[in-house]
């Protein structure tokens, strides 16, 4: 009991300092909300890498064509050109013809010694008009607003920045379990960006940059060998000393749905990628979440054997109420913050339930992901399979068509 005790006191205390944490969240991205900047709006290059058919994909280029900027161009890049996603790349083309920005699509071909994702944003980085000054990378499972563009933009206007970026919020379209559970593992990580940039990351898709910068730090050579272009640029410009920016109007919506396995999936490779490019990240996601799974699940087993022999336990009673409210009360602040800038708050309405009940078992996910992450490097990624030697070494594996 004492040893419980001991831990449940060691969680209280990283519970009040993670809630402190959503505080100032809410906060940073009210600030950011009533800050207005100069118009800076450089002709920019928009690079979506696509690879398959993502549930909702037709709509979420669509949001791209859309977007409320005065002079920018969308380059598609793909692996090959009998690629599923190219057929509704040009589609979409034909049927916005008159108003969509310069388009183009551009074939990268197969990758030999590096992530595909990775292969095809150096090849479109070269393809880029010759007048574009700011690079924009995005995700093709991501549907980002008509102001998101501007929003990423415009911060680029101070010299002193590094890059911008916005995240991803996962909606569920029709719900289900592992839908819901894996929009509450990733909400986690968005309220880790805030006003400390130096400890800011970028997402590859919602990402900024001056083409200046990335051509003086060598982006494009430093992705050489590797899967992760995010984990990737955000280790240059930590080691150029240059700040990363996060934009809350650029968070952007990832609407779909997934199955138990492809959440097993999902989480895992994240975690797996987490520890080759930033293992002082993953070791504390697993000390932290072993904590809280031994103390929140643990108390509830101390609780249940004890009730089975007719005894009542207070305090550990206690100890699992308070560490439940604190992460639900987090859980609750931060869902409300998202709310204010990704668009129609009634879209997120029916995850509020979800975010409050449903944190402990991401944080048990967090658990397996991390401790699957120390014994294997290996993972799939839209339908290829890798070996992640080192941030800078990956091994194909085997591919298949996606």
């Amino acid at each position: 009991m004492y040893v419980f005790y001991f831990f449940a006191g060691i969680a209280i205390v990283l519970g009040i300092l993670s809630l402190r944490g959503g505080f100032r969240f809410v906060k940073y991205i009210r600030d950011e909300s009533r800050t207005t900047r100069e118009a800076f709006t450089p002709f920019v290059t928009v690079i979506a890498p696509c690879r398959g058919l993502d549930e909702g994909l037709r709509e979420n280029l669509a949001a791209l064509f859309q977007q409320q900027y005065p002079a920018y161009e969308i380059i598609f890049v793909s692996d090959r050109p009998d690629d599923p996603s190219l057929k509704v790349i040009e589609e979409l083309r034909r049927t916005r013809n008159e108003v969509a920005p310069l388009t183009r699509i551009v074939i990268a071909g197969e990758a030999i010694d590096c992530g595909q994702k990775v292969h095809n944003l150096r090849v479109a980085t070269v393809a880029a008009a010759a007048d574009s000054e700011v690079f924009v990378f995005v995700d093709s499972d991501a549907r980002p607003h008509p102001e998101w563009l501007r929003l990423l933009v415009e911060p680029l206007s101070d010299p002193t920045l590094g890059a911008t970026t916005g995240y991803r919020w996962f909606v569920p379209r029709a719900g289900g379990f592992a839908s819901h559970l894996r929009s509450v593992w990733n909400a986690s990580i968005a309220s880790a960006l805030g006003a400390a940039v130096e400890k800011n990351f970028c997402w590859g898709g919602s990402t900024a940059i001056l083409r200046s910068r990335f051509d003086e730090l060598r982006v494009g050579d430093r992705w050489q060998g590797t899967v992760s272009d995010d984990f990737t640029l955000t280790r240059v410009l930590q080691e150029a000393r240059l700040p990363i920016h996060f934009v809350p109007g650029c968070l952007v919506l990832s609407i779909e749905d997934c199955s138990v396995g492809e959440l097993l999936e999902f989480s895992n490779r994240q975690l797996k990628i987490t520890r080759v490019y930033a293992p002082h990240l993953w070791k504390p996601v697993l000390i932290g979440s072993l904590l809280f799974v031994g103390v929140f699940f643990g108390g509830l087993a101390l609780l249940l054997a004890n009730a089975a022999l007719g005894r009542f336990l207070l305090v550990p009673l206690l100890v699992v109420t308070v560490v439940f409210l604190l992460g639900a009360f987090k859980s609750y602040l931060r869902l409300r913050a998202v709310s204010s800038v990704v668009g129609p708050v009634a879209r997120l309405r029916p995850s509020l339930l979800p975010h409050i009940f449903l944190w402990p078992l991401a944080s048990a996910l967090y658990l397996w992901n991390a401790l699957v992450a120390a014994f294997s490097r290996r993972i799939e990624w839209r339908g290829i399979t890798y070996e992640l030697k080192s941030p800078d070494q990956a091994v194909i594996i085997s591919k298949t068509k996606y």
